[in-house]
């Protein structure tokens, strides 16, 4: 079967050229899912397939030359689970479905309401008291219909995050208050996942990876018994260009982490101030 697909593959591939003229072999998204109805595959198994052949799915082109085939294939394989939807959570799971994440597990139980609508990608005034995950489940499928998407529509806490997050090649913290961040690091390191996590709070943020066995959250933020529920958020707002830098920065931790390239904020803290743009990386050890 496996060279049925490959010929098929080939068949319905075309040369195509990339902006700096070089070439390469394209297969378009309606072949993709025109095969993948006929060999009752997923999707992104037909893209995986064309890669390992150096076959370029047409929706990951501009990826090319950062990526290559190989590392796509690599990306389609993963699965990332992300937890919360809101500002941060959004624009991470817009970016991630893009780039071609194989599988996302969407964890959120809110809805939308108006004041979300300054910086949450995903809300729209039509969307006003509706679950973010099934708007984000509609949103990753109207993207990318080729990888594979599910959520879970209910609150994280310390019985269910381990869970609802197993099986994860990278864990990415969206969430907006400290306490559920300490259960979900807690649930990252039982179920042996990476733990992306971020805060924003008006126009300053940070960002960093924690790994199972790195100490994490508490070189951040102390004990997890003695803190308040939410951060300065509360008394700064979150603006959406910061919302939308920081989940820049979180999804490019993600895709370091699963290719295994470049350098990742373990044990550091990347630290960002728009007002008076600094950028700083700090040692955490």
């Amino acid at each position: 079967m496996k060279n049925d697909i490959i010929n098929k593959i080939k068949e319905v591939s075309i040369q195509k050229k990339f902006p700096d003229g070089s070439l390469y072999t394209s297969i378009s998204i309606e072949h993709i899912i025109n095969l993948s109805d006929f060999f009752q595959l997923s999707g992104r198994q037909i893209e995986i397939a064309a890669l390992d052949e150096n076959i370029i799915p047409e929706h990951y082109v501009r990826n090319m030359k950062t990526f290559s085939p190989k590392d796509q294939s690599s990306l389609l394989s993963s699965r990332a689970s992300i937890v919360g939807l809101g500002g941060l959570g959004g624009a991470v799971t817009e970016i991630l479905a893009r780039i071609g994440i194989g599988t996302l597990t969407l964890i959120e139980a809110d809805t939308f309401e108006e004041s979300n609508l300054n910086r949450q990608f995903l809300s729209t005034h039509r969307l006003l008291d509706t679950s973010k995950t099934k708007a984000a489940i509609k949103r990753v499928r109207e993207i990318n219909p080729t990888i594979t998407v599910e959520g879970h529509d209910e609150l994280l806490d310390d019985n269910n995050a381990a869970s609802l997050t197993e099986n994860s090649d990278v864990i990415v913290d969206c969430l907006d208050n400290i306490q559920t961040r300490f259960f979900l690091e807690s649930a990252a390191k039982k179920v042996g996942s990476p733990l992306v996590s971020a805060a924003v709070a008006g126009v300053y943020g940070h960002v960093i990876s924690i790994f199972p066995e790195d100490k994490g959250l508490k070189l951040i933020y102390g004990d997890s018994d003695i803190l308040p529920q939410k951060g300065v958020e509360t008394s700064l707002g979150c603006l959406p260009h910061a919302v939308t830098l920081l989940a820049a920065l979180e999804t490019s931790e993600v895709v370091k982490i699963l290719l295994k390239k470049g350098s990742v904020l373990r044990n550091k803290l990347g630290i960002i101030d728009l007002m008076d743009n600094i950028f700083e990386v700090l040692d955490l050890l």
